[in-house]
């Protein structure tokens, strides 16, 4: 230290930067990546700086461990090892512990995740965490209005989220500031960054080079907690792109692809990583896309490695700094090794991808631009097209809204117009200031088009509908991600269909399914035909973007004198009580709640919609358990035998009974339980109201690790057949779980109604820490053990 002093001294304090750094690396042993990542924050609203230097360090541990190529998913999911001279890594086998960036919670999720934090008596966050307002914004009139009623209407609980960020240091992002993955793309995601967030569309900041993990609340409470976060090591499938996107294929098309190929559960525990030349012509915002919707086929998140696209649009948001420090660990850090090794390659060729529409109803279920009409008569599909909507978190970026506008101009033009109500959902409102500067938004409103607010809106089935009545058979066209019955608009008859945004404009000025842009003419005002051409639209904006308003709120220094109220008397939102910890004993004779016959997403757990309002409040929201989920006794949704009085009630009424009198139950379901959204509330819900154990055929992620999280036992069929055996009058018993360990079957007893008994085996995926987490009765009870 002294010589440096001297060094200096000599300089006469007149040393250039580049003699400082010099200096620095001599003396303080810092690398020149050390140097500049630390003079670099994460973001303009966090102090720390990139962690790029640590992050190649615990690589080159793991690497030299490993002695093989890595993925590009590899590398930045290691490099955040809590160990990684120690820890266990088998892809598809090991719990790895890892140490994530920072955490992002939306406000529907974030409201548990808060009242989890505040229940572990911890005083501050111990990670860059923040609040998105997104969810709680229905959509009825247009955008200033429907913020200002969401304002009203949920005063309680954004006071409570803004007091409750303030306190304990998380950055809180106002209502009408955008959805939750647009503003972390905006702000806050950079390549070889690793977060968590409480949605399950957190992977669209793949989009930017990071590992965006969705996941439950508290997973979330852990990680700001300061505690590892633990992750199944997945498994990566390769994507190649070859080729290039052109015309009216569109990056949506790559992911709608993708998922006609590996189906909704096809990539559970696995990420999927995207490489190959054609990578190279995707927007930054497009390969966002893309990631985002991985969501849909189970993928743990995606991912794409860093390119030129990505430092265009950090430069764009005004984070140059950060592409100038992702540019020294390119190499290095931020893609595949060379002759790494994939578990699945799928190789898409981008020259010859045609435009798809995938559903009704899944959005698995691909149709081809070219067949969707056939496929629409062969099925029964209605041809008329009732709505088209654009926007949400998958498909709102500037690029998007341009490509649409130069539809809408070439329309115009011709006289024609949007035959159908026509919505836009800006994702932020940096987008809304800049589409409405630069002229789309009015582009779009001349064309009968509604903005509506920055916010998830009609997407997560915040949309007060009024054009069709409930059980009207109807088709609706979507740039969202999500298209299971009743999504959108709470109407099972609504067939719900996934595109592109610029398909979604295209059907909307034809009115019908049948009609394909890529090669069928329009007729204009004047009776002359025309065909539409194809869209094209400016990636960033030339005059850069407008940031709108400021919507952010940064937390005091010290919370300490911070109050955060929770009435006593709200129905808005309810402090935590712990929940009952395991007794010892096996679980003897549990009714079943009910068996479930098909898909069962978190949403058929777990409504969204208008209990959205609900969110902070578990007792109120467990109004909703299962009642969309099929009976497989009557083939009915919300109408299920009380076994104990043989009257028919709905499934939340019958489990209440049960609980009073103190009957444990389970619940039976299918493959890929609990798809969809990473709504924790799904697992809360069965818990507080007396469940022990739910048995399925296969578990979607992120909800197996929800319930294990909230001491309920997730257990599949070792035999998948044995789901027939069960039926509604049995009574299941669940054995040796004093014995219960990694690895090891458990007997299930399945008593008859006519007094047989069978046996059956049931496997669990729960390690050491997650069996500690059903004995003290969930993560949160174990996590207050461990501090005591």
């Amino acid at each position: 230290m002294a010589h440096c002093m001297r060094v200096l001294h000599r300089q006469g304090g007149k040393a250039s930067s580049v003699l400082l750094t010099e200096i620095q690396r001599r003396c303080f042993h810092l690398s020149p990546l050390a140097a500049a990542a630390a003079q670099v924050a994460m973001s303009k609203f966090d102090k720390d700086g990139m962690p790029y230097d640590k992050l190649v360090k615990n690589l080159e541990v793991v690497k030299n461990r490993l002695k093989r190529p890595l993925t590009l998913s590899e590398k930045v999911l290691y490099s955040h090892l809590d160990d990684p001279a120690k820890q266990d890594i088998e892809r598809g086998t090991s719990y790895l512990r890892l140490r994530p960036d920072r955490v992002a919670m939306q406000d529907a999720t974030a409201q548990m995740a808060m009242l989890q934090f505040i229940s572990s008596g911890l005083k501050r966050v111990a990670v860059p965490s923040t609040i998105h307002c997104d969810h709680l914004i229905e959509a009825q009139i247009g955008g200033e209005q429907d913020l200002a009623r969401a304002k009203d209407l949920n005063q309680e609980v954004y006071s409570f989220l803004s007091s409750a960020g303030n306190k304990y240091g998380v950055g809180f992002w106002k209502p009408g500031s955008g959805i939750i993955h647009q503003i972390i793309l905006e702000n806050y995601a950079f390549p070889g960054l690793l977060m968590i967030g409480t949605d399950s569309h957190t992977p669209n900041g793949g989009g930017l080079g990071g590992l965006c993990i969705g996941v439950g609340g508290a997973d979330a409470v852990d990680v700001m907690a300061n505690i590892p976060w633990e992750l199944k090591c997945p498994k990566v499938i390769g994507v190649k792109l070859t080729g290039k996107l052109g015309g009216w294929t569109s990056p949506k098309d790559v992911i709608l692809k993708v998922a006609d190929i590996l189906t909704v559960k096809g990539g559970t525990g696995a990420i999927v990583e995207y490489f190959g030349p054609g990578v190279d012509s995707i927007s930054c915002t497009g390969m966002a896309t893309i990631c985002n919707m991985g969501a849909e086929i189970g993928a743990t998140t995606s991912l794409f490695p860093y390119n030129s696209r990505m430092s265009d649009y950090l430069k764009a948001t005004k984070r140059g700094e950060i592409a100038g420090v992702a540019d020294k660990v390119k190499n290095v850090l931020l893609n595949a090794d060379q002759g790494c090794n994939y578990d699945q390659v799928i190789e898409i060729n981008l020259d010859t991808l045609e435009p798809h529409v995938n559903g009704p109803f899944t959005p698995d279920l691909a149709n081809p631009i070219s067949k969707l009409g056939e496929a629409a008569q062969k099925n029964g599909w209605p041809n008329e097209i009732k709505v088209g909507l654009i926007g949400s978190c998958t498909n709102s970026s500037y690029e998007d809204m341009g490509r649409c506008a130069s539809i809408v101009k070439e329309a115009l033009k011709h006289g024609l117009k949007s035959k159908i109500p026509f919505n836009v959902t800006p994702g932020s409102e940096q987008i809304r200031a800049t589409i409405e500067r630069d002229g789309i938004a009015k582009t779009l409103r001349d064309f009968g088009g509604t903005v509506l607010a920055n916010a998830c809106g009609p997407c997560i089935g915040q949309w007060d509908r009024k054009d069709v009545k409930k059980g009207e058979k109807n088709t609706i066209v979507t740039s969202y991600n999500r298209n299971f019955t009743g999504r959108n608009d709470a109407n099972p008859a609504t067939h719900s269909f996934v595109t592109s945004p610029e398909l979604v404009t295209a059907l909307s000025i034809a009115g019908r399914l049948d009609f394909d842009p890529t090669k069928q003419e329009l007729t204009g005002a004047d009776g002359k035909k025309f065909k539409l051409s194809s869209p094209f639209g400016d990636e960033l904006p030339s005059k850069g973007f407008d940031p709108g308003q400021d919507t952010y709120e940064a937390p005091v220094k010290d919370g300490n004198t911070v109050k955060v109220d929770v009435s006593p008397k709200s129905q808005r939102l309810q402090l935590l009580e712990p929940f009952d910890k395991w007794n010892g004993k096996d679980l003897q004779d549990l009714v079943v709640l009910i068996k479930v016959k098909g898909k069962c997403t978190t949403d058929h757990i777990s409504a969204a919609g208008p209990w959205l309002k609900y969110r902070g409040h578990l007792d109120n929201i467990s109004n909703n358990l299962f009642i969309g989920a099929t009976n497989a006794e009557n083939g009915e949704m919300n109408k299920i035998k009380n076994q104990l009085t043989g009257e028919w009630g709905a499934v939340p009424d019958v489990a209440r009974h049960y609980k009073r009198n103190n009957l444990g139950w389970v619940a039976v379901g299918d493959e890929n339980y609990g798809e969809g959204s990473s709504r924790e509330h799904a697992a809360l819900e069965p818990r507080h109201l007396g469940g022990r154990a739910i048995i399925v055929k296969s578990f979607a992620r992120i909800h197996e690790t929800n319930l294990k999280k909230q001491g309920l036992l997730p257990l599949t069929f070792a035999n998948p057949s044995d789901y027939d055996k069960i039926q509604p009058t049995d009574r299941i018993s669940i054995k040796g779980l004093s014995g219960l360990a990694p690895g090891k079957q458990v007997e299930c007893e399945i008593k008859h109604k006519d007094g047989k008994v069978e046996k059956i085996l049931l496997n669990h995926s729960l390690n050491e820490l997650q069996i500690g987490w059903f004995k003290a009765g969930s993560a949160l009870n174990r996590m207050k053990e461990i501090a005591a």
